[in-house]
C-alpha cells in the first residue's frame, strides 16, 4: 500500500467546466472538517465530490452529479494505485456544456489520475510502536542502535524511555536472531 507524502492540488480544465482536485494525506476520520473548509474556501464551486480509503474503510460521494459518475470512478482511481490514508476532493465549477454520465466518469477519473502523478508516493510497510526504557548506562548504544530510527518520544527520569515505531520484519530480525540483546532486554510491544 502507498500513500501520498504531500497534498497536492491539480487543475483540469474540460469544456469550460473546471476540475480542482485536492488530495489529502489523512490519519484519521477528520474528512467533514476538510469538506467544511473547502466548501469555506470555493463557496461558488457546483459540486465537492470525493472519496477517501483510510485502511479498510472507504466511501465515496457524487455530490449531486449523477449516481456513479463521480465518486465511484474517483474511488477507483485510488484502489487501482494503491492508496490509504488518503483524501481526494475534485471541485467542480460548471462551465455550461454538459458532460454526459461516460464523460463525468472521464472528467473525474482524469482528474484524479492526474493528480496522483503530481504526488510523491511514499510505501507503507507493517510496523508496530515499541517502548524501550533503559538505564542511562546504556545510552550510547541504545542510540547507536537505533540511529536511523526516528524516536516520537522521549524521557528522561531515573530510566530513559523511548517511543518509536519500527518495521515488524525489523524487529522480528532482531528477536528471532537474537540480535542486539540489549534491545530486547529493555523492549515492550503496544498493542
Amino acid at each position: 500500500m502507498y500513500t501520498i507524502e504531500n497534498n497536492i492540488k491539480y487543475e483540469l480544465i474540460i469544456k469550460n467546466s473546471k476540475f480542482i482536485t485536492i488530495l489529502y494525506k489523512i490519519n484519521d476520520n477528520n474528512i467533514d472538517d476538510i469538506l467544511f473548509n473547502i466548501k469555506n474556501e470555493y463557496p461558488d464551486a457546483t459540486h465537492y465530490c470525493y472519496a477517501y480509503i483510510i485502511n479498510d474503510i472507504k466511501k465515496s460521494s457524487d455530490d449531486g452529479e449523477p449516481n456513479g459518475t463521480a465518486g465511484i470512478p474517483i474511488l477507483k482511481v485510488l484502489e487501482n494505485n494503491y492508496l490509504t490514508n488518503i483524501l481526494c476532493i475534485v471541485i467542480r465549477y460548471f462551465g455550461g456544456i454538459r458532460l454526459g454520465a461516460n464523460g463525468l466518469v472521464r472528467a473525474y477519473t482524469k482528474s484524479c489520475a492526474n493528480a496522483i502523478k503530481e504526488a510523491n508516493l511514499k510505501e507503507l510497510v507493517d510496523g508496530i510502536n515499541i517502548t524501550v526504557t533503559f538505564p542511562y548506562t546504556r545510552l550510547k548504544e541504545i542510540d547507536y542502535l537505533l540511529k536511523d530510527l526516528k524516536i516520537n518520544a522521549k524521557s528522561f527520569d531515573n530510566l530513559i524511555t523511548y517511543n518509536l515505531n519500527i518495521e515488524k520484519d525489523f524487529l522480528n530480525i532482531i528477536i528471532n536472531n537474537n540480535l542486539d540483546y540489549q534491545i530486547i532486554k529493555y523492549l515492550k510491544i503496544e498493542k
